[in-house]
């Protein structure tokens, strides 16, 4: 059975100390194997708590980032490797060993024409460099693609798959791809074509719903997610994706205005269960 997993964001939208430990806390009590980190703040992250947190808990933590508008690696190279290599410190700090998100581009920066091959290439030499130092770490990194409003570098998981053989080839193979049904909604024309076309590099999903809030209540098509994850043996983590609070940092980029249609408690008990349902449904395993 595939392992599952929640982002902080189902319980909070502002990551510190004290509500860190708080989302640690619920998503161990809910059943989720493991927790997903926004380590948006590297630089404010308090590790030694976190990691006292998890071991309490009993669960295991991934983590995830976007790089920062002035951390756009087109333009600001070392910025971004820098940024990318204060989150490994602190993934590293806690026993963690995935570092996913937005790692290729900063997030909601557009420039108002289509991705030149020269920034494609930009982010695949930088990309590869961090990727050998992660390794040298024991991390993986997922690469996520995003739509065309939060970013023009890479939309879809097409785009994202040639990016992760590019830095494969460089030696680094500790690098997959990251995909998420909510961004997949904008750019794919089919669910089950995507996924299965990635296959040879998927390795992570966010299970995300169209309005962001309870999975199984939107517009995504489930039945060909799942479908197509089995057919393709995935074998990685099913993710949950909820938004039940609004994080301060991204909203301008996320474009999330109002709230989600069911609490906390509901996206998290409710989505664990609906994963679960379909994964059992079509023998994912």
């Amino acid at each position: 059975m595939p392992k599952y997993g929640a982002h902080a964001f189902v319980w909070v939208g502002d990551w510190n100390t004290v509500t860190g430990n708080q989302a640690i806390a619920a998503a161990a009590k809910v059943g989720f194997d493991f927790i997903e980190i926004p380590l948006l703040k590297p630089a404010e992250f308090d590790a030694p708590a976190h990691k006292k947190a998890l071991k309490d808990a009993g669960i295991g933590a991934v983590a995830s980032t976007v790089l920062p508008r002035n951390a756009h690696i087109p333009l600001e190279r070392e910025r971004a490797k820098q940024f990318l290599m204060n989150c490994l410190d602190k993934l590293e700090a806690i026993g963690g060993t995935y570092l996913c998100g937005c790692i290729g581009f900063a997030h909601g920066f557009l420039t108002g024409v289509a991705p030149r091959p020269d920034e494609r290439q930009a982010v695949v030499e930088t990309l590869a460099e961090v990727a050998h130092q992660a390794k040298r770490r024991g991390i993986t990194l997922g690469f996520e693609c995003c739509n065309r409003y939060e970013t023009y570098m890479y939309n879809t998981l097409a785009d994202g798959q040639a990016a992760v053989k590019a830095i494969r080839a460089s030696g680094a193979d500790n690098i997959e791809l990251h995909a998420d049904t909510y961004q997949m909604i904008t750019e794919e024309e089919s669910y089950y074509q995507a996924i299965t076309g990635a296959a040879e590099t998927l390795g992570y999903i966010h299970m995300s719903e169209s309005h962001r809030g309870l999975v199984g209540s939107g517009t995504v098509h489930w039945d060909e997610v799942f479908r197509a994850l089995k057919d393709i043996h995935y074998q990685g983590p099913l993710v949950l994706e909820s938004f039940a609070a609004i994080n301060a940092d991204l909203v301008a980029a996320t474009c999330l205005w109002r709230p989600p249609n069911q609490p906390s408690d509901v996206l998290a008990s409710e989505g664990l269960r609906f994963l679960r349902a379909g994964a059992e449904k079509v023998g994912l395993n």
